[in-house]
């Protein structure tokens, strides 16, 4: 698996492009446009649970629904979200676009946007529009990496896999740093493959690898209104692949794309895998995990390489997850500090100044785990969000 090369054009049967119109004040690319030319246009996508939902994912909750697709368009530098129905009308537009330079339907044309909730006016919609059109005139087999770059937004780094096997491949791009948390989506994510998939298998696969990657990325908590997992199909490997084989390589790709995303996260220092054992079940395991990656108090400690055990166990005592609270252990980067709810080694033993952090939590009630990614609290990231829409 590589994370340098094409990215959502390394499968055969797809083009993309990336292009700056002036969406972002940086004069970088702020659309991107991926298009599957086939012979399938299989689809299949998952989107935010936040009731609060952005006018791309209204419409393209309505496009999803047949399981074709032809082609998606994004944008960075304006969310489109709380515009009101000129938002809509925008984002219909810009469908219409792409329908008819593509020759292809509306209606088989995703859109997504990412960037400030509640911006949105004519010079917003004039932008996208030319940048669809200027996106489609410039599509290539080799735009896959200006398509990543196209749909950063505080992104300090592109995000983009390939992974290939027995004769079929599948890409993919994402763009995230901040409002990470989960709700079947966390971010924008376009993922392709030249696989033969029906739609319902597509499907399939896309909610399971989802559920054990971008869904257990907690990062800050915070839910966005704009999320979106896209997985294109082209089928034109003429390979169909074995099931298990799919999604396991699926599952790998979002993987490595949750932690790409956690490693870019918004003023963080540390990267914090917080592995829950020992649990009466994977639901359990979640939550108790979920708990910790939550909580100030324990955030703000690790910003301070402070392995202070007790705010974890202080956390895992809100949750409804069955376990005995004086027989937890915990541990930090392989150092056991808390065992059977006392103390174990001392705290001195354990070094917190790498970025990469491990917290171990075993409840003693069952045989489930789970893994949840989230990062810690720190004056940076604070200032970053304390300034954003300045």
């Amino acid at each position: 698996m590589s994370t340098t090369a094409q990215g959502v054009t390394a499968p055969e049967g797809f083009e993309a492009a990336g292009v700056a119109v002036g969406l972002k004040s940086t004069g970088k690319p702020d659309v991107a446009v991926v298009v599957n030319r086939g012979p399938l246009k299989v689809a299949a996508a998952v989107f935010t649970s936040n009731r609060a939902k952005a006018n791309p994912i209204l419409w393209s909750q309505q496009v999803i629904a047949d399981g074709v697709v032809e082609a998606i368009v994004l944008n960075s530098g304006g969310a489109n979200c709380f515009t009101g129905s000129f938002g809509f009308q925008t984002t219909h537009q810009t469908a219409e676009k792409a329908g008819e330079l593509l020759g292809v339907s509306p209606g088989d044309v995703l859109v997504c946007s990412t960037g400030l909730i509640g911006s949105g006016d004519e010079v917003f919609r004039g932008k996208v529009l030319a940048g669809t059109a200027a996106g489609i005139a410039d599509l290539s087999p080799e735009g896959g990496p200006d398509a990543a770059l196209a749909i950063m937004t505080t992104d300090t780094v592109p995000k983009t896999v390939t992974f290939r096997r027995d004769g079929w491949t599948i890409g993919a791009m994402a763009k995230g740093a901040g409002m990470l948390a989960p709700g079947l989506a966390t971010m924008l994510v376009v993922l392709t493959t030249d696989a033969v998939l029906t739609a319902a298998e597509a499907d399939a696969h896309l909610r399971a690898a989802t559920r054990v990657s971008f869904d257990r990325l907690d990062s800050d908590g915070c839910m966005s209104t704009n999320d979106q997992v896209t997985l294109m199909v082209s089928g034109a490997s003429g390979i169909v692949p074995d099931v298990d084989a799919f999604r396991s390589a699926l599952v790998e790709v979002c993987t490595d794309l949750a932690v790409q995303l956690q490693a870019d996260a918004e003023g963080a220092s540390h990267d914090i895998a917080i592995r829950v054992v020992g649990a009466a079940s994977e639901d359990d395991a979640v939550e108790v995990g979920r708990s910790v990656a939550r909580n100030n108090l324990f955030k703000a400690a690790i910003f301070g390489n402070d392995p202070n055990w007790g705010r974890v166990l202080a956390a895992i005592g809100t949750t409804s997850a069955p376990f005995d609270p004086y027989a937890v252990d915990v541990s930090f980067n392989g150092v056991r500090l808390c065992s059977a709810g006392a103390p174990d080694r001392p705290r001195e033993e354990v070094d917190l100044t790498p970025r990469a952090t491990d917290v171990l939590i075993d409840l003693k009630a069952g045989d489930a785990a789970a893994t949840i990614f989230t990062n810690d609290l720190t004056h940076d990231y604070v200032h970053e969000n304390s300034a954003y829409s300045s």
